[in-house]
């Protein structure tokens, strides 16, 4: 399972599979340009794969200007 922790959140949720970042925002109805994808601190571009055992921070982020 890959395990994904949503910021700000706080949800988490399991993933049975792999997939990639870019399914992965697609399933949660994220855009790629609304949230940071982040595995052990490294920000992982949109064809990324994410494998079994992974632990996922999906961080949303907003434009205050």
């Amino acid at each position: 399972m890959i395990h994904v922790r949503l910021e700000p959140q706080g949800r988490e949720l399991r993933l049975p599979k792999a997939c990639t970042a870019l399914k992965l925002l697609r399933e949660l109805g994220l855009g790629v340009n609304s949230a940071l994808v982040i595995r052990d601190g490294e920000l992982l571009t949109p064809d990324r794969r994410l494998n079994i055992g992974d632990e996922i921070v999906v961080r949303t982020v907003t434009s205050r200007g």
